[in-house]
């Protein structure tokens, strides 16, 4: 129950702003424009501000990234069994495929950030890096529709990637910025959640395509049950423990990413269908999260 107190006012502010997009018609553009805003701006000045801030034990990264590549992997694995039976259109079984191994980074550095401070984000943000340009490749192949350099200059273009690079740099480097910078910098990183996670909220959609349910439900299944459990049973075999093994596990157990809505739909996907799963696993992980976060943290 604390647990779940916790993470409750992550997951209000999620429920507000389906709220507002509900009943203040803000309009598709404002809500374009806050997303835009926290992907290239806040969410960037986060994770630098929390990475410069954190002491780094590089050795103890390879385990942690294995751990959540293999449960990735795993989860991609299982979200392929059903195509053996699928009557699907191969689009349309693509597009949501991606659904069962992405993840939200905006709900990833919120949980992070709340449970484990700063630390918890440098951590996170590590993982979240080097798995973006991971997901993205797979999702635009299994979509077979996007030319190679496209996908290229996409993943080169992310912010998150470069927000953790350049935050890891200056760790590295063992810069400490002047404090009106940090002021600066923490002022955005506060900003970046709350709207963050309040754009998430904005994107809910609660209609699907027929014929897609049965796929969606063990997408849905493997995202927030399979492949977190995974992540534990990886997790140990490592030896992973404290805050790596902790937030490993959480990013396993993050719904799927907002971002799987715009791809189907540049690629020529099922958007409708994508944006209903995003929408079941970012409302299931109000359950699943806290009960993991219990586990881990009880």
């Amino acid at each position: 129950m604390n647990t779940a107190l916790l993470l409750l006012p992550d997951f209000s502010l999620i429920l507000l702003g389906a709220a507002i997009r509900r009943w203040m018609h803000l309009g598709d553009h404002f809500w374009n424009g806050v997303e835009k805003l926290v992907y290239f701006i806040l969410f960037p000045a986060l994770l630098i501000n929390a990475i410069i801030k954190t002491r780094l034990d590089l050795g103890a990264a390879l385990p942690l990234l294995a751990t959540a590549f293999i449960a990735m992997a795993a989860a991609m694995l299982l979200g392929l069994l059903p195509k053996l039976f699928s009557r699907l259109p191969p689009l349309t079984f693509a597009s949501l495929f991606q659904c069962g191994y992405r993840f939200n980074s905006y709900i990833a550095l919120a949980v992070a950030g709340m449970l484990f401070g700063s630390p918890g984000i440098a951590t996170m943000g590590l993982i979240v890096g080097t798995a973006v340009p991971v997901v993205n490749l797979v999702s635009v192949w299994m979509l077979a529709r996007h030319g190679e350099s496209g996908l290229w200059r996409e993943v080169a273009r992310n912010p998150l990637i470069w927000g953790t690079f350049a935050g890891f740099l200056l760790n590295l480097a063992g810069f400490v910025p002047p404090a009106p910078v940090q002021a600066f910098l923490g002022r955005l990183a506060d900003a970046s959640i709350a709207l963050g996670l309040i754009a998430v909220g904005a994107a809910l959609r609660l209609e699907s395509s027929p014929g897609v349910r049965g796929l969606s439900l063990w997408l849905l299944a493997v995202k927030l049950l399979a492949l977190p459990l995974i992540a534990v049973l990886v997790g140990r075999q490592f030896g992973l423990s404290g805050l790596n093994y902790q937030v490993v596990v959480l990013f396993a157990a993050l719904p799927t990413a907002s971002s799987a809505y715009i791809l189907a739909m540049r690629m020529g996907g099922d958007g409708k269908s994508v944006a209903w799963l995003i929408s079941a696993t970012t409302l299931g992980s109000m359950l699943t999260l806290p009960l993991w976060a219990a586990y881990l943290l009880g």
